[in-house]
This record gives structure tokens, C-alpha cells and sequence, in this order.
């Protein structure tokens, strides 16, 4: 059996249920597996993977490990990795260190982990394993060829480790390829977010008044799904041509303040810390909606919310 650290293997039969789904869904890795799978191109390579750990995700770690690779693998989200795919991989032989709300400490517990196989690549999502390398795992530096990083949130993080003169190793832009945010971004987030608020509050969003805080590709896709399902939508932009698309595309634009005075429900999808704060709480209506469709649960301030709760 592979190293791991997971909640609970006895839950591996629905995790494969799911992967076997998705599985059947997913033709460019299908294809992948056809075409490579008996001259295993990736034998004898070690990947590192911090990713959203769920069905779709496993089934590219499966993937990785049937062209070759020996795959070690971590949630980059404690709040969206999946129990029961966690544990079907480490029955499939994939080394996993992940469990749902896993706290700040185990966490980065995890990520260390996840590293100690010594990988040669790397597939992160938001910059954390990438980020660990540079600082508290830096002894591994010399065995790292490069990496992919899927995020805006990670990208951004790189950018600016690169600009530094810190980035030892090349990185892969995923986020920056057409299909990525033209696609994964704006349909995907923009129909995901909405079907966790849906299911979570299982409230008619028709009527309701939404603001969106961010108008890139992520916040354009929760405008759009948000419109469609009939709420009046407010988009909060700091950046002036993507504020002026905004309201070309038929969105009422304005600050943050001004904007949590109308709100019914609140998205963030900024990448930014503190979009909505004490002073936006104080004008909110009560029983007013926030969530975050951001990468990181930085966006709300919720030290703040609570005060103002109380």
C-alpha cells in the first residue's frame, strides 16, 4: 500500500463510483490512455499534484500513474477535497494526503507531504506547493524539472515570485490557454457557483439583486448565469475597461459601498483580500447573502462579519 494520510479508506467504493463516472466523460484522457498507455512515457517520474481533490481531478491522477508516473497528491482546497475519491485513489495506488475541512496546520501538513516522494514535476492550483518548495521545502529544489499552475490566483502568485528573480524552476501558464478561461472559468465557475448557492440556500434567485465583485473571466461567468436566472446584477470592478465592459454587457457598475446598500446576495471572485469588510457589513441589508467564488477564503472578511453579527 502507498503512503497516505486520508479520513476514512473503508469509503474508497464510492469514490470509485464517481471517478468510473466522470471517467466515461472525459475524452482527451481517454484518448491519452489509448495512444500511451502501453509505452508508459512517464515510468520512473514523480508528480506532485495540489489540486481541487474530487472525481474529475482523481481521474487525471489515474491518468498520470496509467502512463507511468508514480503520483503523490493533496487537496488544494480543504473545503472542496472529497472523502471517498481520496480514498479511491490510495486503493488505485496513489499516495494521498487530504481530508474535507482539514485544518490550517494539518493542511500544510499535507502539502509537506505530498512532497516527499522528491517529484520531478508539479501540478498546483493557487501556488501553494510552489510556494513550499521556495521556502520550508527548499531542499528539493534540484529535483524539480517544472511544474503547471492552473489558477489566476496562482498565476499572479508566480508572476510576482518571477519577477523577484525567485522562481527556480520553469511553470506552465494553464490558466492563461484559451480553453482554460474562456471555457473552465466563465462556464464552469460561473455555473458552479451558482449551483452551490442554489443548493445551499435553496432560495429563487429570480427578482433578487446580485452583485458580482470582479469582472474577469470568472466574475463574467456568475453575471451571466446570475442574469439568467433572472436577479437584477451589480458588478463591482476596480479596473476601468473591464468595469466599461461590464456595463456594455448590461450590468448596472458601481463601488463596493455604494453597492452593498442594494444587495440581496454577494459574490467575490477578485483573487483579492477584504472585498467586503466592516464598513460594507454596516450597510447590508439584513439577512444578506456572501459567498466566494475566489480561490482562497481571504475575499469576505469574516472577523469583521461576525463582529457585526454580534
Amino acid at each position: 500500500m502507498v503512503a497516505y494520510e486520508i479520513r476514512d479508506l473503508a469509503k474508497a467504493p464510492e469514490g470509485e463510483e464517481k471517478i468510473a463516472w466522470v471517467a466515461r466523460r472525459m475524452p482527451i484522457l481517454n484518448r491519452l490512455r489509448e495512444e500511451y498507455g502501453e509505452k508508459k512515457p512517464l515510468a520512473g517520474k514523480k508528480v506532485a499534484a495540489s489540486i481541487h481533490l474530487e472525481a474529475k481531478t482523481a481521474y487525471l491522477a489515474l491518468t498520470l500513474k496509467a502512463l507511468g508516473a508514480e503520483v503523490s497528491i493533496t487537496g488544494s482546497n480543504p473545503l472542496s477535497t472529497q472523502d471517498a475519491v481520496a480514498a479511491a485513489l490510495v486503493k488505485a495506488g496513489v499516495s494521498v494526503f487530504a481530508w474535507h475541512g482539514a485544518t490550517k496546520e494539518e493542511y500544510f501538513r499535507h502539502l509537506t507531504a505530498t512532497l516527499q516522494a522528491g517529484p520531478e514535476f508539479i501540478i498546483d492550483d493557487g501556488g501553494d506547493l510552489t510556494c513550499l518548495l521556495h521556502t520550508t521545502a527548499r531542499n528539493l529544489l534540484p529535483g524539480v524539472v517544472g511544474g503547471c499552475e492552473e489558477t489566476t490566483t496562482g498565476v499572479r502568485r508566480l508572476l510576482a515570485m518571477a519577477s523577484r528573480g525567485e522562481l527556480a524552476f520553469p511553470m506552465v501558464a494553464v490558466n492563461d490557454a484559451y480553453a482554460k478561461y474562456l471555457f473552465d472559468n466563465r462556464y464552469g465557475t460561473g455555473q458552479s457557483t451558482w449551483d452551490g448557492i442554489m443548493r445551499t440556500t435553496n432560495l429563487v434567485v429570480a427578482g433578487k439583486t446580485v452583485v458580482v465583485a470582479g469582472y474577469g473571466w470568472c466574475g463574467k461567468g456568475v453575471a451571466l448565469r446570475a442574469k439568467g436566472l433572472g436577479a437584477r446584477v451589480i458588478v463591482c470592478e476596480v479596473d476601468p475597461i473591464r468595469a466599461l465592459e461590464a456595463l456594455m454587457d448590461g450590468y448596472q457598475v458601481m463601488p463596493t459601498l455604494d453597492a452593498a446598500r442594494y444587495g440581496d446576495i454577494f459574490i467575490t471572485v477578485t483573487g483579492n483580500t477584504r472585498v467586503f469588510h466592516g464598513e460594507h457589513f454596516q450597510v447590508m441589508k439584513d439577512g444578506a447573502l456572501l459567498a466566494n467564488a475566489g480561490h482562497f477564503d481571504v475575499e469576505i472578511d469574516k472577523k469583521d462579519l461576525q463582529a457585526a453579527a454580534e
